[in-house]
């Protein structure tokens, strides 16, 4: 069968390739042709366009590469209807994908598949109209999607566990024992994927992480960032050493890790690194109170999500400041008064996950959803 999927980031493409590689299992006939990135490229098929030409956050930048957002979308879809493929498959990149969805379900018999549920628990909620409208199956990778879909909009899906437990499985097998369980005395700071992230949050990061001297400072830095752009939000007097490709390596050999919001929160817990959550936005004060009318849930980490309590401390907004930053951290390090329990929860998150095999599942679901519709 033709499989057409679209990615928007570094972890689409990472979580995309896992799903590729289980749809080859069982369809070793399979034909891929994407928007995604180079872990997709290795598993085969056409790169269509790379996500880092796609990915605009903010609404000034948004504005500003309107016209390339909107060629993208059009390119896009002329040709989804050119190759004509049995699926398309989107996952995450709720912006662009449903805008694809929408004309692809209105103009065309191509089923539409979902692979990473677009977040419209935390906001945007209306969203559910054009899931249930474009969608024809939703595969959901986190527990607690299951009762808000189902229970809530009465629209079924399918949970398949989370593929970052199938991803930091496979990371860990190539690691000796020896080497998992082998902390170093280093701060990881990962400051998000995106350039307007990264502007907000590094520098504050480092400051505070500069505080512990007996400990390394490593940024596990986005695929798509150059040097340049990194050491501008980086003080010269400061020693900060900077990988890419080697996030896992990077944040499991870590004491502890400082993260924005996102995918990396999850990963952290998994991967057992006591953690900060951080996410600086400027007018702080105003985003802080904005934040209760807009976003329709309590936490914005996956790992609190999860479990529904705080396990770990988020600083959002103006509360993400040197001083509260560097209070947490001293927490969460060895010695410190909160990691023990941090660890001791992240077993009850890791629970609540499920086991590897969620690219597996979710690959025989989508066979299996195509055989009983064809």
């Amino acid at each position: 069968m033709k499989y057409y999927l679209i990615v928007g980031e570094a972890s689409g493409d990472l979580h995309a390739s896992n799903l590729m590689k289980a749809l080859l299992q069982n369809d070793p006939a399979a034909q891929f042709r994407y928007y995604g990135g180079e872990k997709m490229q290795q598993v085969g098929g056409t790169l269509v366009k790379h996500y880092r030409d796609l990915a605009y956050m903010g609404f000034i930048p948004v504005l500003m590469h309107l016209p390339t957002i909107l060629s993208n979308m059009r390119r896009c879809k002329q040709d989804i209807v050119a190759w004509q493929p049995d699926v398309l498959i989107l996952v995450d990149y709720p912006g662009f994908n449903l805008n694809i969805a929408e004309y692809i379900h209105s103009h065309t018999q191509i089923p539409v598949y979902y692979y990473i549920a677009p977040k419209i628990w935390a906001w945007k909620e209306h969203r559910i109209k054009n899931i249930r409208r474009d969608i024809d199956a939703l595969f959901s990778i986190l527990p607690f999607e299951v009762e808000f879909f189902e229970q809530k909009h009465h629209y079924p899906i399918h949970y398949v566990g989370n593929p970052c437990v199938d991803a930091i499985e496979e990371f860990q097998k190539e690691k000796s024992p020896e080497a998992q369980t082998d902390k170093q005395p280093s701060i990881a700071l990962l400051a998000g994927s995106r350039r307007q992230e990264i502007k907000d949050n590094l520098r504050t990061m480092v400051l505070a992480a500069s505080q512990f001297s007996d400990y390394r400072l490593v940024v596990a830095a986005a695929p798509n960032i150059d040097a340049d752009y990194y050491h501008r939000y980086i003080p010269k007097d400061i020693k900060v050493e900077l990988v890419w490709g080697q996030t896992y390596d990077v944040v499991s050999k870590a004491s502890a890790a400082l993260v924005t919001s996102g995918t990396a929160t999850l990963e952290a817990a998994i991967l057992r690194t006591p953690q900060v959550v951080c996410y600086y936005a400027p007018l702080g004060w105003l985003i802080r109170r904005l934040r209760r009318l807009l976003l329709k849930v309590k936490y914005i980490s996956l790992v609190n999500l999860v479990v529904d309590r705080e396990i770990v401390r988020e600083l959002v907004a103006d509360e993400m400041n040197t001083e509260r930053l560097t209070q947490e951290l001293a927490d969460i390090l060895p010695g410190g008064s909160r990691r023990q329990q941090m660890l001791t929860d992240y077993e009850e998150m890791n629970r609540r996950l499920g086991p590897s095999g969620a690219s597996v599942r979710a690959a025989k679901g989508i066979i299996q959803e195509l055989k009983i519709n064809n």
